[in-house]
């Protein structure tokens, strides 16, 4: 399994980013897919997972209203679309997959993980 994310940089305080994951490598019917982010120093904090069979998102209850996560299982891609964006939103964004559906409530672990993306959030 193979993850690229895509879409980072510099965005301003307010605005908004939309990040991309392309998957490759299997058939992912029955996978969970998560976004994550870590800033140096401080553990990686789960975002938001979703069901790939089924579209169902499940989110960070401080971040609820202001991330949108869907998947195209055409394309094979998984977005994250941040929406008011502070400073604190920066960090290392990360994708990752996992072949239990579960895995996209936030709670397990996941096995696959992509190369990170950094995005600033300027003041």
């Amino acid at each position: 399994v193979q993850l690229q994310a895509s879409g980072g940089g510099l965005v301003q305080t307010g605005g908004s980013l939309r990040l991309s994951c392309a998957a490759s490598g299997e058939s992912f019917d029955g996978w969970a897919f998560g976004w994550f982010r870590q800033v140096p120093g401080k553990e990686r904090q789960f975002l938001a997972g979703i069901s790939w069979e089924s579209g169902a998102a499940y989110y960070q209850p401080s971040l609820l209203g202001r991330l949108t996560m869907s998947r195209n299982n055409v394309d094979n891609t998984v977005d994250l679309q941040m929406v008011r964006m502070e400073p604190e939103d920066t960090a290392i964004y990360y994708c990752a997959a996992d072949p239990k559906v579960i895995a996209a409530l936030g709670q397990a672990p996941y096995t696959y993980w992509g190369q990170g993306t950094q995005v600033t959030v300027s003041s």
